[in-house]
């Protein structure tokens, strides 16, 4: 082989291999100190296409049962008045300032009900995919969670599930109303 078509030859390699490693994706990715990023399993991956879209009725299970117990049903859980939802900005999960001191009434409130079980529901507006917000969505519970688990709310009193997209307070097509839908939703059972 001829030294100037060894060198095209390995540009070429170069030129695919850095395509196929810098990948290419829809939406930025947005990092944020609040909370981890959900397990790789809350992301339904496929090498050829996206994956079907999930029924509407289908919540992403209760992610924080310990292994080997039974996760209670959401439909076990009821809202309480005692608790307040905070909401997101879009495309985010890190929780705000002011909903930070609505995090901290619902700790205090917790705290002095040791005998209540938890769910928080992760929810976004209609943009974005449906895998995509039920990934959002999750992540938005998971911060919630972890905010009350650092004011002092045990863990495992606290379960957490995502709804996306798929149950929204307000169905107008505004900021406005994608606003109230960008939220996290606290569910409470008795022990």
């Amino acid at each position: 082989m001829k030294p100037q078509s060894t060198g095209m030859a390995t540009t070429i390699t170069l030129l695919v291999a850095a395509a196929i490693l810098s990948g290419c994706t829809k939406r930025p990715v947005t990092a944020t100190a609040s909370a981890p990023p959900p397990p790789a399993a809350a992301i339904p991956a496929s090498p050829v296409g996206p994956p079907p879209r999930p029924a509407a009725t289908a919540p992403m299970p209760i992610a924080s049962a310990p292994p080997g117990t039974v996760r209670p049903s959401p439909k076990e859980f009821v809202a309480t008045a005692d608790l307040r939802d905070i909401h997101f900005d879009f495309d985010k999960y890190a929780v705000r300032p002011a909903d930070g001191k609505i995090l901290d009434a619902n700790a205090t409130w917790l705290k002095a009900h040791p005998n209540i079980l938890l769910l928080i529901e992760g929810h976004c507006d209609e943009r974005g995919t449906n895998e995509y917000n039920l990934a959002l969505g999750e992540r938005r519970a998971r911060a919630a969670m972890n905010y009350l688990v650092g004011q002092g709310v045990t863990s495992s009193r606290i379960g957490i599930v995502s709804y996306g997209e798929e149950r929204p307070l307000c169905a107008e097509h505004n900021e406005t109303c994608w606003a109230q839908n960008r939220r996290a939703h606290f569910l409470v059972k008795p022990i």
